[in-house]
């Protein structure tokens, strides 16, 4: 059969409200399609549920759950399913999700994933809670704050080099980078907010980047036009944090100083990360191993083998797509 009749036939057999994942995984349970050499069949099938919608085949259906994802269902199984579920409430759709109880996971679960991936390019980086910021629960300061920030020192070899460097122009000696991370961008429309906002919390850095665990293959064209008109660059996440992909590169900007001031004043965190980044450019030698040991450890946690990485994805669901 093809993908999409795979698809219809995985939705009358679930019954209920189900979403991307458990059509996927139902799909390759009952071996109805074989996804070949398809780089991300989780996101192949997302993309194809979104255009039974775009396209009007009354066929499907889908609730917006809250968080704004979808459920989706067979429009010939929606008197079995409910009429107080489909009338979209969040309180009443929350309750019918428990009942069928897929499994997800949490956006901020991928950061360790990010920060090992942004380890293994020499990059420390650390979450920033926008929540424990002052004025914090101001829903704008998704708009003002970075998910993740980072920062990579220029590696010379001999101290005198290093020096001379500092004593020409510190900002040379390091480079900061901001991240927002979303879990998949499935539509243009999700592609524009998220690429905006981090547009605006990345104007701080030198660089930006967005950041996904799953990209609609349709959305390709207008994340190269993004990129080459507003400079943020995206990176495509995944389970395997080394195998991540930085789909297009940022662009360098100088650092925005009094961004940088607003933020440390309205976030500790934030404000400690660029202490600790100022303690290490200015080490004396002798203290440079203990401090670059201290920045480590004030950083995100990243795995230490492959075995971690796999039972952290088995734990908190994360796809692993092999």
């Amino acid at each position: 059969m093809t993908i999409k009749e795979a698809i219809l036939k995985s939705l009358d057999e679930i019954g209920g409200l189900t979403n991307y994942m458990e059509v996927h995984d139902h799909i390759i349970k009952n071996n109805y399609y074989d996804f070949g050499s398809a780089k991300t069949p989780p996101s192949t099938v997302s993309a194809l549920l979104g255009d039974f919608i775009r396209n009007g085949d009354s066929r499907v259906k889908r609730v917006k759950q809250a968080g704004g994802t979808y459920s989706y269902y067979l429009t010939k199984n929606e008197q079995d399913i409910g009429i107080e579920v489909l009338s979209g409430s969040t309180e009443t759709a929350s309750v019918k999700v428990e009942k069928i109880s897929y499994k997800s996971y949490n956006e901020r679960d991928l950061h360790k994933l990010l920060s090992s991936y942004l380890k293994n390019t020499k990059i420390y980086s650390k979450t920033i809670f926008h929540e424990q910021s002052k004025y914090g629960k101001d829903n704008n300061q998704i708009w003002t704050h970075p998910d993740m920030v980072g920062v990579k020192f220029l590696n010379l070899q001999t101290k005198v080099s290093q020096n001379f460097l500092k004593s020409i122009n510190r900002v040379d000696t390091f480079k900061l980078s901001s991240y927002e991370i979303k879990k998949e961008i499935n539509s243009d429309a999700e592609l524009k907010k998220a690429y905006f906002q981090a547009v605006s919390n990345s104007s701080w850095a030198n660089y930006g980047y967005l950041v996904a665990f799953e990209f609609s293959d349709s959305l390709s064209d207008e994340m190269e036009r993004l990129n080459q008109s507003f400079g943020i660059g995206i990176i495509e996440l995944d389970a395997n944090p080394y195998q991540s992909k930085i789909l297009f590169p940022a662009t360098y900007r100088d650092l925005d100083f009094k961004t940088i001031d607003k933020l440390c004043k309205i976030n500790k965190e934030f404000e400690q990360f660029i202490e600790q980044t100022d303690r290490l450019l200015t080490a004396q030698e002798r203290y440079y191993k203990s401090t670059e040991k201290e920045l480590d450890e004030f950083c995100d946690d990243y795995f230490e083998s492959d075995t971690e990485i796999e039972k952290y994805c088995k734990d908190k669901n994360i796809p692993n797509g092999e």
